[in-house]
């Protein structure tokens, strides 16, 4: 499944004119997420590191996924930095009860420059209990000048919110 992202009208891009997604799932409790970025001339992107949890990754270029079960309120939050370094939380309810989730293996990232810009793979594990799922993917793009855009399969607020629900509007059964 291939999907666009949309940046949001606050938080527009400088060179960077499209993000797209291809999203499979390899077993039942996995998501492979490939992010593709067009438009990279001033894209800035963290320093490669030594794959690790890390807080924070999104106040610089950094990948997003966000996913409930069912009809709950309950979400969990996945963070993919081009450094390869990952975040993973979990949340009771919309930015309630946020803890790290605790996940049977780390994501893993790789990350390449492209003939037509940037891509980044990322392979997930969804310790999610039923489907459906509902998703949300987004993106933080950092560019030349510390400009940050926002990107989402879906703006529901006036402000870039994320953790809205109604921005989780991928259904996987």
């Amino acid at each position: 499944m291939r999907k666009d992202l949309i940046v949001h009208p606050t938080t527009p891009a400088d060179t960077v004119s499209a993000v797209r997604i291809s999203l499979a799932r390899p077993r039942p409790n996995a998501l492979t997420l490939t992010y593709e970025v067009t438009g990279t001339a001033n894209l800035i992107l963290p320093e490669p590191a030594e794959p690790a949890r890390t807080d924070d990754l999104w106040h610089h270029t950094c990948f997003e996924a966000f996913l409930r079960a069912g009809d709950g309120s309950a979400y969990i939050e996945f963070n993919l930095s081009p450094s390869t370094r990952w975040a993973a939380y979990s949340f009771t309810r919309y930015r309630e009860g946020m803890a790290n989730l605790d996940l049977p293996t780390p994501p893993r990232i790789e990350a390449a420059t492209t003939q037509n810009g940037y891509a980044l793979t990322a392979e997930v594990p969804i310790p999610l209990p039923r489907l459906p799922w509902h998703v949300g993917l987004t993106a933080v793009i950092e560019e030349h000048g510390g400009r940050l855009s926002c990107w989402a399969l879906a703006h529901p607020n006036t402000k870039p919110d994320f953790h809205n629900a109604n921005g989780f509007v991928l259904k996987l059964d």
